[in-house]
Order: C-alpha cells, then structure tokens, then sequence
C-alpha cells in the first residue's frame, strides 16, 4: 500500500525549515526619479550590464516589469548607434 507523499519535504528528505523574509528590492531608477529611460544617457546604462556586456535581470536590478522593458530598449537602442559595446573587450 502507497502511502500520501509529504509535500513539504524537498527530494533529499530534508525538511528545508522556515524560509528567511526576502528583503525588499530597491530600484535605482525609482530613487533618483527617473521617468524615462533615454537612450542617449550611457552613464545610467553602463550600470545595468555586466561585465560581459549583458543587461541585469529584473531580480538582480529591483526594477519593476516598466522600468526593465524602458531599460531593456534604451541598451539596445545604445549598441544599435554605437554608444555602448555589444560585448565586453575582455577575453578569456
């Protein structure tokens, strides 16, 4: 006879405890008051890619869902005129 799974055990049997409250996701652009995100202001963007040239997740950055897309276009617009690099100038 099969007995009912525990559902609130992870797969190693383990039971994983209480879970730590996340800590509230503060976004850059919403501090400094920014509306729009232009594409022309590559000092604001260098901040959200990393070091290989890609752009930030929204759960890394604290952005919200208008924020990121805005940003998201912006960077694209910025490789797209050449004001910011596709990819890094590091090599392995």
């Amino acid at each position: 006879m099969l007995r009912p799974r525990n559902r609130n055990r992870s797969r190693g049997g383990r039971s994983r405890g209480a879970l730590k409250p996340r800590k509230k996701r503060v976004s850059r652009l919403g501090e400094n008051g920014v509306v729009f995100v232009d594409f022309r202001d590559t000092k604001l963007l260098v901040r959200y890619l990393s070091e290989q040239g890609r752009i930030v997740p929204r759960r890394t950055s604290g952005n919200n869902a208008q924020q990121q897309k805005q940003l998201a276009m912006a960077i694209k617009r910025a490789r797209h005129l050449a004001l910011l690099p596709f990819v890094s100038d590091i090599q392995r």
